[in-house]
Order: C-alpha cells, then sequence, then structure tokens
C-alpha cells in the first residue's frame, strides 16, 4: 500500500476507555478504497469480537475535558 499507515499488525492496542484491541491488519475498503484497520476487542463483547474502524480514525486524536490524547495508543 503506497498510504502512511501508522499500525503495526499484531501489536495490542489500548483504546482511551483503557480496554485492549489487538490489530489483526489494515485492508482496503472495496468501494470507497479508504484503509481501514481490522482489529479484535480482547474482552467480552456481545455486539462482536472482529471489528474495522477508518484508519485515520484508529490512529487520529479525541478531545477529553479539554486535553487532546490518541484514540488508541
Amino acid at each position: 500500500m503506497k498510504d502512511q499507515v501508522n499500525v503495526e499488525v499484531g501489536a495490542t492496542y489500548e483504546h482511551y476507555k483503557g480496554k485492549s484491541y489487538k490489530v489483526h491488519g489494515v485492508a482496503r475498503h472495496s468501494e470507497s478504497l479508504e484503509l481501514v484497520v481490522y482489529y479484535e476487542c480482547l474482552y467480552p463483547n456481545e455486539m462482536g469480537q472482529m471489528w474495522v474502524r477508518p484508519l485515520n480514525l484508529f490512529t487520529g486524536t479525541v478531545t477529553i475535558e479539554g486535553k487532546t490524547i490518541e484514540r488508541f495508543r
């Protein structure tokens, strides 16, 4: 992939809310060609274990109580 990808496949990331996730890969959406991160919840989740999120959201930041932090670290 030509795009800059700052996600380590196989690594465990912590969401800013404290739960852990394992990245299984980065893929391209078949219609929009947007890059998405394919990852797994490392805790029981009744909504499902496997998720995708646009790469720019996975590697982006959130602002909590006026402080900007990484969404996943």
